[in-house]
C-alpha cells in the first residue's frame, strides 16, 4: 500500500482541478495562469535549487540520456517515415506526426509527478530530460521543418530565441554552473527558491485537471489514437528497454519511463502556429494524450514500483 499511498493522492490533485473546472467552482480560464506560474517561475526555481546543490559529477548521466533521449529519437524516427506513406512523403507534415508521438512534457507533467512520488532525489534526472527535449528534440524538429520553407531573419531569431531563453533552460544551465563551481547556495536563497519550488507540485497537478476538456478531440481523431498509442505505450517501452540493456540504475530508469510516458508537449503549439501545418491533428493529440495519461501514468507507476522499493518511499 505505499505506493498506492504515494501515487493516489497525486491524481486526487488532477482529479480535484478537473473537478473544479467541470462544475464550475474555478474558471478554466485560470489554468493558463497557473501553468505560466508553475512553468516561468515554480519550476525554474526547483530546478536550480536542486542541481545546483548537486555534485557536479552526477549530472552528466549518459546512460540516462540513451535511454530516454534514444527511445524519443527512435520513437520520432519510426513516425517521421510511417507517416510519409499517408503524407506524400511531406517532411513539414511528417515532422509533425513525429512530433506528437515523441515530445514529451517533461517539466511540467513528469517533474512534479516525480517529485511527489520518489521524492527530490527524482528532480535531477527529470530536469535532464526537460533539458534534452528543449535542446535537442525541438531544434532538430525546427531544421527538418525549415528544410521546404525559407523565412526572415526575423522569424529565425525569434525560434531561437524562444530555445535559449526557455525558463527551464535557463535554470538548469544555471544550476550546472554553480554547480561546477562548487560554492553551496547561501541558506536564505535556497529557503526563497524552496518556497517557490514547493508551490510547483500543487499548482501544476491541479492545473492539468483544471484543463482537461474534450473539446479539443474533434478532428483527426483515427490518427491522434495511434499517435497517442505511440506516445503513452511504445515509446516507454522502447526507453525501459534500452534503459534494461544500458544497466540503468532503477530510480533513473523509472524517471525515463516517466518522462516518457507523459502527454506531448504544449510547445509543439509553438511551431505548429509558426508553420500553419497539421494544426487539427496536433490540437487533438494533446487533448487526448493529456487525458489519457491520468491512466496510463498511474498504470506505469504501479509497474515500475517494483524496481527500487527505497525510491518508491519517497526520498
Amino acid at each position: 500500500m505505499a505506493v498506492a499511498d504515494l501515487i493516489l493522492p497525486v491524481f486526487a490533485v488532477i482529479l480535484t482541478g478537473w473537478m473544479a473546472g467541470y462544475f464550475g467552482y474555478v474558471s478554466r480560464n485560470l489554468s493558463d495562469a497557473l501553468i505560466y506560474f508553475a512553468y516561468n517561475i515554480a519550476m525554474p526555481a526547483l530546478l536550480l535549487v536542486t542541481i545546483g546543490q548537486e555534485p557536479a559529477r552526477s549530472l552528466l548521466v549518459w546512460r540516462f540520456l540513451i535511454a530516454f533521449g534514444g527511445g524519443s529519437l527512435i520513437c520520432f524516427c519510426i513516425v517521421f517515415i510511417l507517416s510519409g506513406r499517408r503524407n506524400g512523403r511531406n517532411a513539414q507534415r511528417q515532422t509533425m506526426y513525429g512530433m506528437a508521438a515523441s515530445m514529451t512534457n517533461t517539466g511540467f507533467v513528469a517533474l512534479p509527478i516525480l517529485r511527489a512520488v520518489y521524492g527530490p532525489h527524482a528532480v535531477l534526472p527529470a530536469a535532464i530530460a526537460t533539458v534534452f527535449v528543449a535542446v535537442v528534440m525541438f531544434p532538430a524538429a525546427v531544421i527538418l521543418l525549415e528544410k521546404n520553407r525559407t523565412y526572415g531573419r526575423t522569424q529565425r531569431a525569434t525560434l531561437i530565441r524562444h530555445i535559449v531563453l526557455n525558463p527551464l533552460v535557463l535554470s538548469t544551465l544555471l544550476g550546472i554552473v554553480w554547480s561546477a563551481v562548487g560554492v553551496p547556495i547561501p541558506g536564505p536563497v535556497a529557503a526563497y527558491l524552496t518556497i517557490f519550488a514547493d508551490a510547483l507540485t500543487p499548482c501544476a497537478l491541479f492545473a492539468i485537471g483544471l484543463g482537461l476538456s474534450l473539446d479539443g478531440m474533434r478532428t483527426d481523431l483515427g490518427s491522434s489514437l495511434v499517435l497517442a498509442a505511440v506516445k503513452l505505450l511504445i515509446m516507454p517501452i522502447v526507453v525501459y528497454g534500452l534503459a534494461l540493456a544500458c544497466g540503468l540504475d532503477p530510480l533513473y530508469t523509472i524517471a525515463a519511463v516517466i518522462c516518457a510516458a507523459v502527454p506531448t508537449a504544449k510547445t509543439v503549439f509553438i511551431l505548429v502556429g509558426e508553420y500553419k501545418c497539421e494544426e487539427p491533428m496536433v490540437a487533438t493529440t494533446i487533448a487526448l494524450t493529456t487525458l489519457l495519461s491520468v491512466a496510463s501514468l498511474m498504470l506505469w507507476l504501479y509497474a515500475l514500483s517494483g524496481l527500487n522499493s527505497s525510491a518508491a518511499i519517497g526520498n
